[in-house]
């Protein structure tokens, strides 16, 4: 049996560009990816992820050497995908993932987080298709979720996380219970992104203790109920709930974040746990002060 004390240093943390207010590979609202690896490492984070596609230098070689100077190491990279939507979209799919798996199998990272299309424009608003997937459409996500983690895992050796997200077809509790049970264990895990399920009205712990063997990433989050409350009642898209500060940082929200970690721990594997705090855009010194202090309360948890 393992004690817990070995089973803490089976949760390995991290922090994403997504905590410097990084959305989108080029924007004059975002820090500069060199300020960004300076920062994160500054922060005493020894794992990022590689957030948007060409954020972050895609020549592996250039990318090995700026991270390897500032000792970090990449956990993930990460994907978009609208595979509800059928076979038609797996060509226009894989060409993306295709860049961004070779990438991170370059750098030495063994996960893809997969995070589904949204229903409605996280910026305007408009809605782009249905809020909720047919019968046919849901078998189609499943089978065609599968098939990229197959194919992920015999080109590339990733593994997929798929990542529920707010005001996609994989959010609520319901979704996303619906979503694992269709499909194969051993090809798709589950990226669990705390400060999203809560979002959509799910309890973290409770997922981990039901589901542990699906889950197989962790982003660790927080929302702020008030603004939460506010941003449902008035049905905010994303984008707009983020700006209104909607994901705040630790442990002004909730979920608590100790009891995930340790609902984590308990299962005994090696899980990544990359604080995510979305605030695009922000201003460019307010991220380094959140992240170490966030850095000192996630320690305080154990992690």
């Amino acid at each position: 049996m393992t004690s817990p004390a070995t089973a803490s240093h089976r949760i390995r943390v991290g922090s994403a560009p997504d905590s410097w207010g990084v959305w989108f590979p080029e924007d004059p609202l975002q820090v500069p990816w060199e300020r960004f690896l300076d920062e994160v490492a500054e922060a005493g984070y020894p794992w990022i992820e590689l957030g948007p596609y060409g954020y972050l230098p895609t020549d592996p070689a250039r990318l090995a050497d700026e991270t390897g100077r500032r000792g970090l190491s990449v956990s993930a990279g990460t994907v978009f995908t609208g595979l509800h939507r059928g076979p038609e979209v797996w060509d226009a799919t894989w060409r993306q993932v295709a860049d961004v798996a070779e990438l991170t199998r370059a750098m030495g990272a063994e996960h893809l987080v997969v995070i589904p299309s949204f229903w409605r424009d996280d910026r305007t608003g408009a809605v782009l298709e249905e809020r909720t997937l047919t019968p046919a459409q849901w078998r189609t996500l499943a089978r065609q979720t599968e098939r990229l983690g197959r194919e992920v895992r015999e080109r590339y050796g990733l593994k997929i996380v798929v990542h529920p997200h707010a005001d996609t077809h994989i959010d609520t509790e319901e979704n996303v219970t619906r979503f694992l049970d269709a499909t194969d264990a051993d090809l798709v895990s589950l990226c669990l992104d705390t400060g999203h399920y809560a979002y959509c009205g799910g309890d973290s712990v409770e997922l981990i203790e039901t589901y542990g063997e699906r889950i197989g990433y962790l982003h660790l989050k927080q929302v702020d109920p008030a603004i939460l409350a506010e941003v449902v009642a008035k049905e905010v898209p994303f984008g707009p709930a983020v700006g209104r500060g909607v994901m705040c940082e630790p442990p002004a929200g909730v979920p608590a974040l100790e009891p995930v970690l340790a609902a984590a721990r308990r299962l005994d594997v090696d899980l990544f746990a990359i604080v995510e705090q979305d605030m695009y855009p922000c201003p460019p010194d307010k991220p380094l002060p959140i992240a170490r202090r966030t850095r000192r309360f996630l320690r305080s948890c154990g992690a």
